[in-house]
């Protein structure tokens, strides 16, 4: 005895390790987180509900306490926690967590916005009808029981489940290492397919997804596309979207537009969405938003979320689809147990396991009614000879003197069975009558149809699926209702894009990063000479670098000084008043810490034949195809490798066989043919494109139109137009042609562009004053000369750029803002000196020659 209590036996450490955690892991998936595919639940719902069924509390029957269903449970199947149990058994009683509840619940059992329930002592259950179906049948011997935890009772390790629970109501569970996430299905969608498959086991699946189109959520809303539907309906796995149900509503009074939410997606908390999207609002994350309401009552759901005033409805609810859960994912695992071990199914796949089941039920069920009809045809075969031969058999059993001398006569003398004879002595008096004896005939009767009739089933397959179709349309029939999820298909969503009116935009951008967009029709053409119009309100030492014209739907490529690209979407720059700010670049592109925007794009299409033309400050062109920017990650990609020296400053979008124009901060302008330029990669340095001075840079490039005059702009707000013919084409690498007199009034040229007669004009200074003014009252004079008064500029201030308007502006002239004197007296007096200029330009024109060469 000593010797075996001392025996041990030595186990490498790493082997008990791999071997118990196995097991553990086998536990889990099996007896606790994944379910079966046959019934569709999990052993603690099986156990739920069949314990349920044991306390007699059904559907037709009273509540029962939570409290008494968890102890009967946790005391006869689930050895584990009460929580746990009284936890699922809410879940199974949830409206908006099961597609069809399992539980028919009293009392407190939560809410959509996360409220814990009642505890259990104060809530009642009873079983729900539809439960009942899936425990139909069990008493006859339809599933496989086996002991419980302490073998002192039996369970079964299936229900019989006549309608495919799993795909139905959905499944969520995390074992080891796997974890099962099966979305809710519509009742009569799935019936109707399974029915399908059971008439035509070859059925293709896309047939099969017109009858089950998709996933039917308890909350509604819709699913937009139907990828994801498709790939979890093949392959088990695939990302289903989902978003909220709104519509519009204008308040009467205030005439105010509110989007009213009246249907969430599945699992979301109604209360952390609300307390997300305030938090977002607050922070500025969502715009347009003034008051947000939960006004959800017993008729159901309804967030009020109100609108400022002019605000594009569908706009601000598509922000809230990005940002918040109003629009989330739903992932697909259909993972379940087939044969108890784990497996990813197709839905096709889980119907037909499901089919298996109920094929092997109804065997079983046919099997047992077919034993019990035997046994009794059995009995009253023997009941209707002893009604026969009554004088006979009375005579025996009065003749007997015990009650086994009489069976063992009657076993005797009409050779009958044991069951048989005793049957006979227990038969009444009464039943000896003649009316009984009919009845006892009609019920042998009976008893051989319904024997003829079982054997038919259990020899004929068919016969067998269409009783399992039969019982299938009754469930359907009872429990079916309408599809709450609406799915619609990738054509028909609808993104931002679509909802935003397309029109030209002024983008700013100011020194210290700040970028902001507003409607070209908020700036009034004016006469030149004007005071202009505040388009940007900058801090102090700040000032507005970069301007640009783009359409709402256009992309914007923004190239950083330091040779990298990022793309956005017009419409995804902020919209902002024409004094404010704007947004910091550096919360809108994943730009570096001294990086900065020099040069923005816009494209509509990455055609493969057009190409971009960049140019640095230190001279330098480069050409690459439009097509390699198509794809730029988030966080930008290499434009052009430069010099530690040099900076990017102008991008432009060609055909491949244009002229290019370089213009100096000295004022000088080089003329050359594209094609001198050969294509090259991104991650390159490109070629000379102009030999600079010392004391000079590029301040400009642009493609040369022979329609078109060259307007140049000094930073003191003079300018003038200049015919393009004047600049012969020369090789790259030149030092160019003055273009406008630099220095003395007129200071450093800063912009340099090609424009038309019906063309408009916005300039801006440093200080933020944007004005638009038409060309068609700039003279167009020699290339050597000062200018005219393009833009009145206060002292201390100066022009930092101008870009050319693509709209026609309003005829409506603005007459409040023009500098004093008349603007008809400012024009007199500019043309006249723009005269004496362009007579004065015409002594220069051998030295523009000399430079030449």
């Amino acid at each position: 005895m000593d010797e075996t209590l001392n025996s041990s036996v030595s186990v490498l450490i790493e082997d008990e390790m791999k071997r118990s955690y196995l097991d553990y892991a086998m536990s889990v998936i099996v007896g606790r987180a994944l379910p079966d595919a046959r019934d569709g639940l999990k052993p603690v719902h099986r156990r739920i509900l069949f314990a349920m069924q044991d306390l007699g509390s059904t559907f037709d029957k009273p509540f029962k306490k939570s409290a008494r269903v968890v102890g009967d449970v946790i005391g006869k199947y689930h050895p584990h926690g009460d929580s746990a149990v009284y936890d699922a058994l809410v879940r199974m009683a949830q409206p908006w967590s099961m597609r069809h509840v399992l539980v028919d619940g009293q009392g407190n059992f939560g809410s959509v916005d996360g409220d814990s329930p009642a505890a259990m002592r104060y809530t009642e259950a009873r079983m729900s009808r539809l439960a009942g179906e899936l425990l139909a049948d069990i008493d006859k011997d339809t599933v496989d029981f086996g002991p419980n935890y302490d073998e002192s009772m039996r369970e079964p390790k299936v229900l019989p489940a006549r309608y495919p629970n799993l795909l139905i109501n959905g499944s969520q569970g995390i074992a080891v290492g796997m974890a099962t996430n099966i979305p809710p299905h519509n009742l009569a969608e799935t019936i109707n397919a399974t029915i399908a498959l059971v008439n035509n086991p070859e059925i293709d699946d896309d047939e099969l997804m017109q009858i089950m189109p998709g996933p039917d959520f308890p909350t509604g809303g819709f699913i937009y596309g139907r990828s994801g539907i498709r790939s979890a309906f093949m392959t088990g796995r695939g990302s289903v979207t989902m978003r909220a149900r709104a519509i519009v509503e204008v308040n009467p009074r205030t005439h105010r537009q509110s989007l009213i939410i009246t249907e969430l997606p599945y699992q979301v908390n109604k209360a952390n969405l609300i307390e997300n999207i305030a938090h977002q609002v607050r922070d500025k994350k969502l715009e347009g938003i003034t008051d947000l309401r939960d006004e959800s009552d017993r008729d159901g759901m309804r967030i009020a979320i109100e609108l400022k005033k002019n605000e594009i409805p569908e706009v601000v609810l598509n922000n809230l689809y990005k940002h918040t859960q109003l629009q989330c994912n739903f992932g697909c695992n259909l993972l379940a147990l087939l044969d108890g071990q784990p497996k990813l199914c197709g839905v096709r796949e889980l119907l037909l396991h499901f089919l298996d089941h109920r094929r092997q039920v109804v065997t079983r069920r046919c099997l047992f009614d077919l034993a019990k009809a035997e046994a009794r045809a059995h009995i009253l075969e023997g009941l209707l000879i002893a009604l026969d031969r009554i004088d006979e058999v009375i005579k025996l059993i009065r003749a007997s003197q015990t009650g086994a001398e009489a069976k063992a006569g009657l076993m005797e003398h009409f050779g009958l069975s044991d069951l048989q004879a005793q049957a006979i002595l227990d038969m009444r008096l009464q039943r000896l009558t003649g009316l009984e004896r009919d009845k006892i005939k009609a019920e042998y009767e009976e008893i051989q149809r319904l024997i003829t009739h079982l054997k038919a089933i259990l020899a004929d397959e068919k016969l067998l699926m269409n009783v399992i179709v039969e019982e299938m349309e009754a469930v359907r029939d009872r429990y079916a209702d309408p599809r709450r999820s609406e799915i619609m298909d990738e054509t028909a969503e609808l993104s931002v894009e679509d909802l935003i009116t397309e029109e030209d935009m002024v983008v700013t951008i100011s020194n210290e990063g700040y970028i902001k967009r507003n409607a070209t029709s908020l700036y009034r053409a004016q006469r030149r000479g004007g005071q202009g119009k505040t388009a940007m309100t900058t801090k102090d030492e700040d000032f507005v670098a970069q301007l640009m014209v783009a359409s709402t739907h256009d992309y914007l490529l923004f190239f950083s000084d330091q040779g990298r690209v990022f793309r956005k979407k017009v419409y995804e720059v902020p919209q902002a008043g024409s004094t404010a700010r704007g947004k910091a670049l550096v919360n809108l592109l994943p730009v570096e810490k001294d990086e900065r925007i020099s040069a923005t794009l816009a494209i509509r299409e990455f055609d493969e034949n057009r190409f971009i033309i960049m140019a640095t400050k230190n001279g330098v062109v480069k050409k690459t195809r439009l097509s390699e920017y198509q794809n730029i990650r988030a966080n930008g990609i290499i434009a052009i490798k430069l010099d530690d020296d040099d900076g990017l400053i102008s991008v432009l979008v060609s055909n491949g066989d244009e002229d290019v124009m370089l213009a100096t901060s000295g004022g000088k302008a080089i003329r050359f043919a594209e094609s001198d330029v050969r294509p090259m990669g991104r991650s390159t340095r490109g070629v000379t494109g102009m030999r600079l001075p010392g004391d000079c840079n590029v301040i400009s490039m642009t493609l040369v139109s022979d329609e078109a005059t060259l307007l140049a702009v000094s930073e003191n707000g003079f300018g003038k137009r200049t015919s393009v013919s004047e600049y012969n084409v020369q090789k790259r690498g030149g030092q160019g042609v003055f273009t406008l007199k630099t220095g003395g009034r007129n200071g450093d040229m800063v912009a340099a562009l090609l424009v038309h007669d019906d063309d408009q004009v916005m300039m801006m200074t440093d200080s933020g004053r944007l004005v638009r003014i038409r060309l068609n009252g700039v003279s167009v004079i020699g290339r050597n000369t000062q200018g005219v008064k393009l833009i009145a500029c206060k002292e201390g201030e100066r022009v930092i750029g101008a870009v050319r308007v693509a709209e026609q502006a309003d005829d409506e002239l603005a007459t409040d803002e023009l500098i004093e004197g008349t603007a008809d007296e400012a024009t007199a007096n500019d043309a006249a000196a723009g005269e004496q200029q362009e007579a004065a330009g015409e002594s220069d024109v051998s030295n523009d020659e000399g430079d030449d060469a």
